[in-house]
């Protein structure tokens, strides 16, 4: 049966809302300000809001929309009002998250010698709402139950919005390419990629979630969760495989599979580490005889090339001048070298589809240096927390090795990506533990309730 588009389109509204009612009818953990990341991520992982508005406030490739920038700086300095009222500790952020806090310097430092210092700025600026919004979900009173509800809440509007717009409103859910004229799904999303993106992240956790809600002891509560879970995840996969995104549905199975493995009882959680360099190691001894990566891509439907990106990385590597401190923050597609690259590839790229060397391009070295300690930080800290919080901390290491690997031929790492959020989500530590729950929630909804308490991360 074909529904018309309008009538497909409420019924999906409504069918959200119900979702809404019905996982929150219980649930009294989380503040509302927790729906301040939740639109940050909603745009970041669909399209601007000038897209959503249809709005013509369009400026140069260079400036971006009005629309946009009022937008995001407002959510920002709604997140500022919240944590100040939380009275969040600069100096503690600090002291927790170093590396984070050296890149950020760096990044700032880099704008003197980029050739376009006001954008550079403007857009640094705006990677500052990462951390805010990240710390309104670990500075809530339940800060795991706040991480679950931000998830819950993307992926009850993403996912069926795009399932959508795919299948009864194809004028807002699929596209063609302005070069081949082949056709693609996008969803909410701007392309397939980005659609891919989102449907990885949701289907490495509510594959985790659906493994939680099997331990549920309450039967109602239990049948309920794993219903949710089961059907977002099932709806999910569909919409990935319509995505046709390769490296999406590759990065999300990693993810699953690391928390399955890390769940065994054999693996000794001490090890972590060691089994991950052990794991790479052996891929590295065995690739030259066995041509795992080769039988890997061309399983996934791609080509060694993949789609060209392989020809596009040779050609920004030529054009780095400055191989220690790169072109400055977020500066390499700008000017000269963008019309210079245009030239050589009819497709027009603007990024370099690879998250490392788009580091390179534009911080260098120095660049490459403060993000592997980032990561190298962040596992660390998820090694220590699968001995305090083990559900959790394998989560985080799922999310961790899958975005790791998805900056392989996506970059990731770029202004408002919906990944770096979620990246910042496992890598950001604050002692949430100093914080004590507001009034409504610990007099008037959980009277007799203790605080959790919680050490950074998820």
């Amino acid at each position: 049966m074909h529904l018309p588009s309008i009538a497909a389109l409420w019924l999906t509204l409504a069918g959200i809302f119900f979702v809404y009612r019905w996982d929150n009818r219980e649930n009294g953990k989380v503040s509302r300000a927790i729906w301040i990341p939740v639109l940050w991520l909603f745009i970041t992982g669909s399209r601007p809001l000038s897209s959503w508005l249809n709005s013509n406030a369009y400026a140069a490739l260079e400036d971006g929309s009005p629309v946009d920038a009022v937008f995001f700086f407002s959510l920002m300095a709604a997140g500022c009002y919240v944590l100040r009222q939380r009275r969040v500790n600069l100096a503690t952020f600090v002291r927790n998250n170093r590396w984070l806090m050296a890149f950020f310097i760096f990044t700032l430092i880099s704008i003197i010698w980029s050739d376009f210092p006001f954008i550079a700025f403007k857009r640094w600026i705006k990677i500052l709402g990462h951390p805010i919004m990240v710390l309104i979900v670990l500075t809530e009173p339940y800060p795991v139950e706040a991480a679950k509800r931000l998830f819950k809440r993307l992926a009850f509007a993403l996912v069926p919005l795009s399932i959508c717009f795919i299948k009864y409103l194809p004028q807002l859910g699929r596209g063609f390419d302005m070069w081949t004229g082949e056709g693609f799904n996008c969803g909410v999303a701007v392309n397939k990629n980005e659609l891919g993106c989102s449907c990885m992240i949701f289907g490495i956790f509510f594959f985790w979630n659906l493994l939680q809600a099997l331990k549920i002891e309450d039967r109602r509560a239990r049948r309920k969760e794993v219903i949710l879970s089961a059907g977002i995840f099932g709806l999910n996969w569909w919409l990935l495989m319509k995505a046709s995104s390769a490296t999406s549905l590759a990065m999300m199975v990693l993810g699953m599979v690391v928390i399955l493995v890390v769940g065994l009882r054999s693996v000794n959680k001490r090890y972590v580490g060691a089994y991950l360099v052990t794991a790479i190691l052996l891929f590295a001894a065995t690739e030259p005889f066995l041509g795992i990566y080769a039988t890997v891509v061309k399983g996934l439907g791609r080509n060694l090339t993949l789609t060209g990106r392989t020809e596009l990385w040779a050609a920004v590597l030529q054009l780095q001048k400055n191989p220690l401190l790169g072109t400055g923050f977020e500066s390499f597609w700008l000017g000269s070298r963008l019309e210079e690259l245009w030239n050589v590839f009819w497709w027009c790229p603007l990024q370099a589809h690879n998250g490392y060397i788009e580091i390179y391009l534009n911080l260098g070295l120095v660049g490459i240096f403060l993000y592997l300690g980032q990561f190298l930080g962040t596992f660390r800290k998820i090694q220590q927390d699968l001995f305090r919080r083990f559900e959790f901390a394998r989560l985080r290491l799922g999310f961790l090795l899958a975005i790791i690997l998805y900056n392989y031929t996506e970059a990731a790492f770029d202004n408002l990506s919906f990944v770096w959020t979620m990246f910042f989500l496992i890598a950001v530590d604050y002692p949430s533990r100093r914080l004590s729950p507001p009034n409504y929630v610990r007099e008037r909804l959980y009277p007799k309730a203790a605080p959790v308490t919680m050490g950074g991360g998820l």
